[in-house]
């Protein structure tokens, strides 16, 4: 019995391949059983043999941006792949907020729909499955954009990847959705990294034990990322967050996700993410905050990660804001600078930096400073404490690029913290309207 050539289904008709790079294809025959393939573009003929365990694998060098093109697999059978681009390709992670699509009722959705069709960015969809090990294959098949298929997929990577196009001269765009809404960071790596981590694995304890939603360490990552692991990605978006509201340590846990990731794919790929909105969060006022505070920290703690902020296009009473379009604009506006270098704008809200403090009063810098400017004429965002840990509003005024505070009631200011609440809408933007991250001094 001779077993036919496979491939995992992310290797199929319409898929997008990294370009310009050497990217790893992957499969199965008998053992010891001589695999031949062909790619279109440079008819380039690559040869391997399956080892024991049956598995196969291919690095195979892509061209500059093009397509279609097709690739020929022979073995005991022949598989031929076709309407193959070669682009940049993108995955796009995490929980609701990532995989809410028009079909959830964004802005503007049912316009957007209708100008949906692009055969230049193609979809492929995870199936939302746990697994107690990890897999090393999946369901689904990669689409083309059209109005029926873009209706149904991550609105985030639908704009993204369109502005992309506007600067990259519609390069094919290629976006792997593997999302699930409830779920926490946790899940999403593997088991033995939150086993291994005291700090981690404390926190994991304390996951709220939804019955409908998976909670487990490593069970979304086991069945949803790790059989891509090796698929050739220029980059991640990821938004995600909700679900570790209550943690003091989603910093660590989500350095840990990226490390995690970047270690399987054996590539240090950006990794942008997406603070979560201010929101209402259960009786404790600043658990929200929190989160997005130590999302701001992941920046100084992992190489080649940013972060976009949505204080100012969120709803404080919707979890799900509904302004998927701006978020996946700043995001691509975001990999355009860091990652592509071709714009060259301000992409980022003002980031606090440090505090300096003579006698009563404090200067607060911050990165990305370049025309601050408070949206309300008498900010009442910023506070300030003394040695007791009590925080008091302070008069805040810019002067150059700092924000500069005075508080009659702290003598010895010690610790600043701005727009500190749940709810909380950052009031400071610089020229580039972006809003500035709440920050707590440590």
């Amino acid at each position: 019995m001779m077993a036919n050539v496979t491939l995992p289904n992310f290797f199929g008709d319409n898929m997008v391949l990294q370009r310009s790079s050497k990217v790893k294809m992957w499969g199965w025959a008998n053992p010891n059983e001589e695999i031949k393939l062909v790619s279109s573009w440079d008819n380039q003929e690559y040869k391997t043999v399956a080892d024991n365990e049956a598995k196969w694998e291919f690095y195979i060098k892509t061209p500059e941006a093009g397509g279609p093109f097709a690739i020929v697999i022979n073995g005991f059978n022949e598989v031929v792949l076709k309407n193959i681009l070669i682009g940049e390709v993108w995955l796009c992670t995490g929980q609701s907020n990532m995989e809410m699509s028009v079909d959830w009722g964004i802005d503007d959705g049912e316009k957007e729909a209708k100008n949906a069709a692009n055969s230049n960015i193609r979809f492929y969809t995870a199936p939302k499955l746990t697994a107690v090990t990890p897999q090393h294959t999946l369901y689904g098949n990669w689409v083309e954009s059209t109005p029926e298929t873009m209706r149904n997929f991550s609105a985030i990577g639908y704009f993204f990847a369109k502005r992309l196009q506007e600067d990259l001269k519609n390069v094919p765009i290629g976006l792997i959705s593997s999302n699930w809404g409830g779920t926490p960071a946790e899940i999403w790596m593997p088991e033995e990294v939150v086993q291994n981590n005291p700090v981690l694995l404390e926190s994991a304890k304390k996951l709220n034990n939804q019955e409908y939603d998976p909670h487990l360490p490593g069970r979304a990552y086991n069945a949803m990322i790790h059989p891509f692991a090796g698929f050739k990605i220029a980059g991640t978006l990821w938004y995600q967050g909700e679900s570790n509201v209550g943690s003091l340590v989603y910093d660590k846990t989500v350095s840990a996700l990226i490390a995690s990731w970047r270690k399987v794919w054996n590539d240090e790929f950006p990794f942008y993410f997406v603070q979560i909105a201010p929101f209402k969060s259960g009786a404790n006022n600043f658990w929200n905050v929190i989160v997005r505070n130590s999302q701001r920290k992941i920046l100084k703690e992992v190489a080649k990660t940013g972060m976009v902020l949505t204080s100012d296009i969120s709803d404080t009473t919707d979890i799900h804001p509904k302004n998927k379009k701006e978020v996946g604009i700043r995001l691509a506006n975001l990999a355009l600078t860091e990652t592509y270098k071709i714009n060259s704008n301000l992409v980022n809200g003002p980031l606090y930096k440090e505090i300096k403090i003579e006698k009563n009063t404090v200067e607060v810098s911050f990165d990305y400073a370049e025309g601050l400017y408070f949206k309300n004429k008498n900010s009442r965002q910023f506070e300030v404490a003394g040695a007791d840990g009590v925080f008091y509003f302070a008069e805040a005024s810019i002067k150059k690029s700092q924000v500069v505070l005075m508080c009659k009631k702290v003598d010895n200011p010690l610790q600043v913290r701005f727009a500190w609440g749940n709810i909380i809408q950052s009031d400071l933007f610089n020229e580039a309207n972006l809003p500035a991250s709440c920050f707590i001094t440590e």
